[in-house]
């Protein structure tokens, strides 16, 4: 006869493996929003790219996305943060993304994938765009969206990023993102069972910024202009310092160029770090999420690891252990004096908003492209869309029955976090910030001396995960 605690450990190994799916998302005018529960989804992110671009290597099928215990060991600690979002910049389409992409879906945490990245060919070139627009470019974006499309955590694609960096690259560049974006849009309405939003990323450049968002969110054709973005990201890095406020950062002038969007907006990257080496407060959290900004949809914290650019609130050590930087602490502070209720009610500035039709009269600087002919798809292109790409690598969903994280992980204060693993979450839920600290949970255990500190997010404990499974575990068996 089986055991009662064999039984309740064959019962919790079952539910532990169970595989949840979080909310697909839509875009309504200026909001993401849950497509079951019509609640708002307000990004509460960062972005996530550890090794920066040389952890992009197609060739030996390695990136961001391709190693699941690496995965498991961050959306631990994106998990206990409290962020619902994470922006990964350079993917494979060859690559296996199943589990990391399940592990991240588990814990309630989507995804927003760039379709480009730092290799040649793979993206498009500001200073040749007609040239760098082509059939095997988009073939490779179309990869992308195959291999993400099938992971209901995969909440939107990037069709570029900062492309236009200064008034000279807003001459020839925008009728290519719009054509970009038409391609993949048209792709997903023909292989995918659903919307994926596509928007662009765009570099906060005063001169091009609001003529770049008019631009983009205009309607050439009407309703069905595919070309138009269905958001628009912001890389902003005006809140600088402790001492800065919602007027010295320029974010009123931002809200108030921003209100009447009919797309949602939101930073794509943020959080300065001037002047390096001091950590950051990130007192502009409080901004972003507050009542003066509800016409914007969140951020994304420029970045998870800590690379040559000192932008870490994680340092991931050689031996792929991690170390939190006191960053990390501070954002998780901000975090946990959110107001959840106010970010995931509806704006009511958003009801009712009609976007503009496409005219020179948007366009206030005089070096922007006012051409809104935007070019025919490159030869072979529509047969790819058409058709589908050949042997395409579909992603999907697997079973994530490991929640611990095997390898060590160090709180700011040099002392080891305990019982570290993720928590899957029940009833298809998006993560929230769950009022944690790093180093409640830790013991005197200090971390390597000849190791790199660096900062980052620890997930929920599996002490506290498995107790509620193991109630429920009880709970059948004695009624059984």
């Amino acid at each position: 006869m089986i055991s009662l605690f064999r039984k309740v450990a064959l019962l919790l190994a079952s539910l532990v493996s169970i595989v949840y799916a979080v909310h697909t998302i839509e875009v309504h005018n200026q909001e993401f929003v849950d497509t079951v529960t019509n609640k708002r989804l307000m990004i509460i992110g960062v972005d996530y790219q550890p090794g920066g671009q040389s952890g992009y290597n197609p060739g030996a099928g390695q990136d961001t996305l391709s190693n699941g215990t690496v995965c498991l060991r961050d959306a631990a600690l994106l998990q206990r943060l409290g962020v619902n979002t994470i922006r990964v910049y350079n993917v494979d389409p060859a690559a296996n993304h199943d589990e990391c992409a399940s592990i991240f879906n588990a814990v309630g945490i989507y995804m927003i994938l760039d379709v480009n990245s730092p290799l040649s060919g793979e993206s498009i070139d500001r200073s040749n765009p007609a040239g760098s627009y082509n059939v095997g470019y988009l073939t490779r974006v179309f990869g992308v969206v195959e291999a993400f499309k099938g992971y209901p955590n995969t909440l939107a694609f990037f069709s570029a990023n900062e492309v236009m960096n200064d008034i000279p690259t807003s001459k020839d560049n925008p009728p290519y993102i719009r054509a970009i974006q038409r391609d993949i849009k048209n792709y997903i309405a023909k292989h995918s069972t659903r919307t994926i939003p596509v928007g662009y990323s765009a570099a906060d450049v005063r001169p091009i910024l609001q003529d770049t968002w008019a631009y983009l969110q205009c309607n050439i054709n009407g309703t069905a202009d595919q070309s138009r973005s269905d958001f628009f990201g912001l890389n902003s890095y005006s809140w600088c310092g402790g001492d800065a406020t919602f007027q010295t950062s320029g974010y009123d002038v931002l809200t108030t160029m921003f209100s009447n969007s009919t797309i949602p907006v939101f930073f794509s990257e943020y959080g300065c770090n001037k002047p390096q080496g001091t950590p950051r407060v990130f007192n502009e959290v409080a901004a972003i999420y507050g009542p003066e900004m509800t016409a914007l949809s969140g951020g994304l914290v420029y970045e998870y690891s800590e690379e040559p650019d000192d932008f870490g609130l994680v340092v991931i050590n050689d031996n792929t252990t991690v170390s939190l930087r006191q960053d990390y602490d501070n954002l998780q502070g901000q975090y946990n004096k959110l107001n959840i209720t106010l970010i995931e009610s509806a704006n009511s500035t958003a009801t009712g908003l009609t976007a503009p039709a496409c005219s020179t009269d948007l366009i206030s600087s005089s070096g922007f492209s006012t051409n809104f002919t935007i070019p025919s798809p490159p030869d072979g292109v529509n047969d790819l869309i058409n058709n589908g790409i050949k042997n395409p690598n579909n992603g999907k969903l697997v079973q994530v029955t490991a929640t611990a994280v095997p390898m060590a992980v160090y709180a700011s204060n040099g002392n080891q976090i305990q019982n570290l693993a993720i928590t899957p979450l029940p009833n298809d839920e998006s993560n929230t910030p769950g009022g944690e600290t790093t180093t409640a949970n830790t013991t005197s255990t200090a971390s390597p001396s000849a190791s790199p500190t660096k900062k980052g997010d620890a997930g929920k404990s599996f002490n506290v995960a498995t107790s509620g499974l193991l109630g429920v575990a009880l709970t059948v068996l004695l009624l059984s």
